[in-house]
């Protein structure tokens, strides 16, 4: 039988994360204000999402095209990012759907991107993915192709690159991963400097419900939740 999260459950979840948040911000000389909050809502039903947007969540993020389609009449407001891997066939599902995709991890799907956006008459913002653990197992750019990738990648029309996203190695204590995302944030802050055209490198989007935390105090803007909110099964308010 499926366990049930019932609303009281979803608020101290939600209260717990934001005290995180504080606190982690102050620690790397930040406020809560400066760190975007994305619930990923993956396998969370129509219901809950809205319930989540309606205590305050303003950024969704799904990672299956399949899945953001079949939420996304039934979802009331928010920012809708896409997080997951993109095939090139299905961008034209989503471009006009959602407001950035975080998981450009190659020059092929950026190229399309860019063509389906030019299509539709929009700019599509995005990240660029870095495999910053150097797993073949993931997709991504490795970090010292990263920065002749972006400058490919800004030549192409009415797209615009805002920042890095990045998955560390899975590590068995959380606390491992800082140094991947000690070397994300110098890679971040190195591209940035570099001031090239199109790319405005606002946006470093990584952490997750394990070590969100963790990449906060080592630089992190954007963390994406949904264990930490939603519980580690589907549960519906």
């Amino acid at each position: 039988m499926m366990e049930k999260l019932s609303a009281k459950e979803f608020d101290a979840n939600f209260l717990a994360i934001t005290e995180n948040i504080k606190n982690a911000a102050k620690k790397s000389g930040r406020s809560a204000d400066d760190i975007i909050l994305l619930a990923a809502t993956k396998t969370v039903d129509v219901d809950t999402i809205n319930y989540a947007i309606g205590k305050g969540i303003s950024y969704i993020g799904e990672n299956k095209v399949q899945e953001l389609l079949s939420k996304d009449d039934g979802v009331i407001g928010a920012h809708r990012h896409f997080i997951g891997h993109l095939q090139t066939n299905k961008v034209k599902d989503i471009i006009s759907r959602v407001e950035m995709i975080e998981s450009v991890d190659s020059l092929k799907l950026a190229k399309e991107i860019s063509k389906q956006a030019e299509k539709c008459g929009k700019f599509m913002e995005i990240l660029i993915e870095v495999n910053i653990g150097g797993e073949e197992s993931k997709w991504g750019f490795v970090p010292e192709n990263t920065l002749e990738a972006i400058e490919e990648i800004t030549k192409l029309p009415n797209i615009k690159i805002k920042g890095l996203m990045a998955i560390p190695p899975v590590c068995e204590n959380s606390e491992e991963n800082r140094n991947y995302f000690r070397k994300m944030y110098k890679l971040f802050i190195d591209i940035r400097d570099k001031n090239i055209d199109n790319s405005s490198m606002d946006i470093l989007s990584m952490g997750m419900s394990d070590d969100y935390k963790i990449a906060i105090e080592e630089g992190a803007n954007l963390i994406r939740l949904g264990t930490a909110l939603f519980g580690r099964r589907i549960y519906k308010i």
